[in-house]
């Protein structure tokens, strides 16, 4: 099984700014592919942005215009899938010749999604993961994800999926991931705490997988300006610090994790080592006890309308 370079992104959205914003993905993917990279790994939530700090006037039982109208500045950053904003971020998967992975605030309808989006290196969208728990209050703008996302996209180096932020403390969402086979796990987040990086090579170990964790460096002068931010000035500039990485199948940390700066953290993964890792240790394999513990995973898509039409009635009648 060959080797691969891949690639963690920290870097920040550009505030109020979606076109600079996406013109900043284009350069860093297109730097990307001029290092040699194969596998790209953008932020939680970088298109569109991570509202870090937002409330939208909400308390309970109780909501504000002036709330509704940041929620409304927010979806005006949103990207549809698919949509212009997704055929840019394909063309540059294109050009640089690599598999990206990126994280987006999606829109459908009138709900918002955290989204990563997969693509290969001819700039085809190959599927799309929604963010099935928003954490805390993030529930006031995102709705959830259903089964259906729950997705891995085949490679030349195995299957690649992302779990995205708080997901990876879902022991049963994870199983699901390794039950595909799972071989380039990848952690879009917005978690820059010092204990994330012990989350991610408890992942890497559980799953025998590689770990691509990619986490955004954002100060307040890259916070929108259409909404108010309830942290407090005295915190700091910095509203997320990063701390991306990449760990092995044994756990052990290749790149990262960088703190405080824009970053493309890179390193080359033997994918035999999936291999070797589950020689003693393969979770939804030899090391399971299906007579003891079983998991069942609907991935069905859940509508909440379903259109049933009667083909007969819609045929006029022979007098």
């Amino acid at each position: 099984m060959p080797k691969v370079l891949a690639a963690v992104v920290q870097t920040g959205t550009e505030g109020i700014d979606a076109e600079a914003t996406l013109a900043k993905a284009e350069q860093l993917i297109a730097e990307c592919g001029a290092r040699g990279v194969k596998v790209a790994v953008f932020p939680e939530a970088f298109i569109g942005g991570y509202p870090k700090g937002a409330n939208f006037h909400i308390v309970i039982g109780s909501r504000l215009p002036v709330g509704r109208d940041e929620y409304a500045a927010y979806v005006s950053r949103a990207v549809v899938v698919p949509g212009p904003e997704v055929t840019r971020l394909g063309d540059a998967a294109r050009k640089a010749e690599l598999f990206l992975v990126i994280g987006v605030i999606e829109r459908e309808g009138g709900t918002l999604y955290c989204t990563a989006l997969f693509f290969g290196p001819d700039g085809s969208l190959l599927g799309k993961h929604r963010k099935t728990m928003p954490t805390a209050a993030e529930r006031l703008c995102w709705g959830f994800g259903d089964g259906s996302t729950l997705t891995t996209v085949p490679t030349p180096w195995g299957p690649l999926g992302a779990v995205i932020c708080w997901e990876n403390y879902m022991p049963l969402l994870r199983t699901a991931m390794y039950s595909k086979g799972i071989a380039l796990y990848c952690a879009p987040t917005a978690d820059d705490r010092d204990s994330w990086a012990a989350t991610m090579r408890h992942i890497a170990l559980e799953g025998r997988c590689f770990v691509l964790s990619a986490c955004q460096y954002l100060t307040r002068d890259n916070f929108p300006v259409d909404m108010q931010n309830a942290i407090p000035e005295e915190n700091g500039d910095v509203l997320m610090r990063g701390g991306s990485l990449i760990v092995s199948p044994s756990g052990q940390i290749l790149a990262g994790p960088v703190f405080d700066s824009d970053a493309i953290l890179t390193a080359e993964l033997d994918l035999e080592d999936v291999i070797r890792g589950k020689f003693d240790f393969d979770v939804t394999g030899h090391y399971a006890r299906p007579d003891l513990f079983n998991l069942t995973v609907d991935e069905r898509m859940r509508r909440p309308v379903t259109h049933v039409q009667d083909d007969q009635a819609s045929l006029t009648p022979s007098s």
